[in-house]
């Protein structure tokens, strides 16, 4: 399974336009290769390089979506899929984008097919997303991006 964007590639930074300093949309992102016995997909979008004075496990959940369809492909830019919908660490229902306070950061997109859709509801947290996803998950995919405040776009 792969996930992939047209804005930007594995491991490169991610144009301001997703960002705090931009639209603060999201990213197109597509899929590939999702296993055929899929029942629903999850994409999470997290930063593991919060500074520990803001946030004591270091991270901040940007987005998180479940219940995606299977035959989903593609994720247009400024867009949802059929989907429920998680919430961030900063409160947000859908995407935050990346707004890192200090230096640069690595937001990492996870990409999960699970063998079962998730009895949980709208609003939930990233880690109530990974409990329920425990013991289900049939494969798994991530995209870096790589993004720092005051840089620009190349």
């Amino acid at each position: 399974m792969k996930i992939t964007s047209s804005a930007f590639k594995d491991g490169e930074k991610i144009p301001s336009k997703y960002t705090c300093d931009g639209q603060g949309i999201n990213p197109p992102i597509s899929f590939q290769e999702v296993p055929k016995n899929s029942k629903s997909l999850v994409l999470i979008m997290d930063d593991h390089d919060v500074p520990k004075n803001l946030r004591k496990d270091g991270i901040w959940d940007h987005w998180t979506l479940f219940n995606i369809d299977p035959t989903t492909t593609a994720i247009a830019e400024n867009n949802s899929p059929k989907s429920n919908v998680g919430v961030s660490t900063g409160g947000v229902l859908g995407y935050e984008g990346a707004c890192p306070p200090d230096r640069e950061h690595r937001y990492i997109f996870k990409l999960f097919a699970l063998d079962t859709k998730l009895d949980l509801k709208e609003g939930c947290t990233k880690t109530e997303v990974e409990k329920a996803m425990k013991g289900h998950i049939i494969d798994q995919a991530q995209l870096l991006g790589r993004y720092e405040r005051g840089k620009v776009d190349k």
